[in-house]
């Protein structure tokens, strides 16, 4: 019988790379929030406004990750438990709210009052120029977020967008979205600002502040509302109740299991519940210690928090694999 660790032995990992992906995430917006802000002086383009205030939120957003990162990798004390995991997603919801207030509402608010906005004609050049650039960086940032879903997708043997849905590592989830939002971003603001030079008419680059804003929204909603599912207690993967489940089954003194509630307390942290029959009619003392055992053996696998197991009441059903 096997005694390593059971979620090791095939449950789906998140990539730990997550920090590098930040860092260049990081490193990106803050060269293009410099160049886009000082284009959006000269030009006095509401889509390049719009844009300088998406990168200048995103790189925030950035910093928030980082300390997220940072904050949810202490270890579990006497008044924490469960450890400090979850604060990844307390500061990736405040990431995400920075992205809503400062990218989206100023680039909506900016783009209304342009509306009715009268501007004298100016050249755009540089506005093309600086987009090309960004979406170059841009390009860079979201390629190494893509690498990273790919292979934890491949890893979970799950669809990238399934994965990308359903992992608990809020900093791929916020990177993989904040990079794409800025690519269709970049776009739609050059389609403005190409569009009110052909056109003359301003109306299009406050159009495209506009759109630019309202994606923004979209996406800040979307991370805000995963993170906070996972804020309140977000059901392991099956596949995660699956290995633990097989791993109980085989051991020995284990006759069934007959519950098994898996949570996650952080990214790739997970706090077990359990309730087994063990086999024989050992003294409660005895019976004790090898819940102890087993629990302390649940808890060596780096993927598992803590483990709390106590013993089936009578005449509950065993659980069994789900074969998923």
């Amino acid at each position: 019988m096997s005694s390593e660790a059971p979620i090791s032995r095939g449950a789906p990992h998140d990539d730990s790379e997550s920090l590098r992906t930040v860092l260049i995430a990081l490193g990106a917006n803050v060269v293009i929030a410099v160049l886009k802000s000082v284009v959006a002086v000269v030009t006095g383009s509401a889509s390049m406004v719009a844009e300088a205030a998406h990168s200048w939120s995103d790189a925030g957003n950035e910093v928030f990750l980082l300390i997220a990162e940072s904050r949810s990798g202490k270890p579990a004390d006497a008044r924490h438990p469960l450890g400090y995991g979850r604060e990844a997603y307390v500061w990736s919801m405040i990431a995400a709210f920075g992205l809503f207030a400062v990218g989206a509402a100023v680039s909506v608010i900016h783009g209304i009052s342009a509306l009715a906005a009268n501007r004298e004609d100016t050249s755009y050049l540089w506005a093309y120029v600086v987009l090309a650039g960004a979406f170059v960086l841009e390009g860079i940032s979201f390629l190494q977020a893509r690498g990273q879903l790919r292979a934890g997708a491949a890893r979970a043997d799950m669809p990238r967008l399934d994965y990308l849905a359903r992992t608990s590592n809020p900093l791929l989830r916020a990177v993989f979205f904040e990079d794409a939002a800025a690519l269709v971003g970049i776009v739609i603001a050059a389609l403005g600002v190409a569009l009110h030079e052909i056109t003359g008419n301003g109306v299009w680059d406050a159009l495209g502040s506009i759109l630019v804003g309202l994606l923004l929204g979209v996406v800040a909603v979307y991370l805000l509302a995963r993170n906070m599912t996972f804020l309140v207690g977000q059901v392991a993967d099956h596949r995660y109740s699956d290995a633990v489940l097989s791993w109980l089954l085989e051991r020995k003194e284990v006759q069934d299991v007959t519950y098994l509630h898996l949570e996650y307390v952080g990214p790739q942290r997970i706090f077990v519940v359990g309730a087994v029959d063990l086999a024989g009619n050992n003294p409660e003392n005895q019976a004790a210690e090898q819940l102890e055992t087993l629990e302390k053996a649940l808890e060596r696998d780096s993927v598992v928090t803590r483990a709390v197991l106590s013993l089936a009441a009578p005449g509950q059903a065993p659980l069994r694999l789900t074969g998923l």
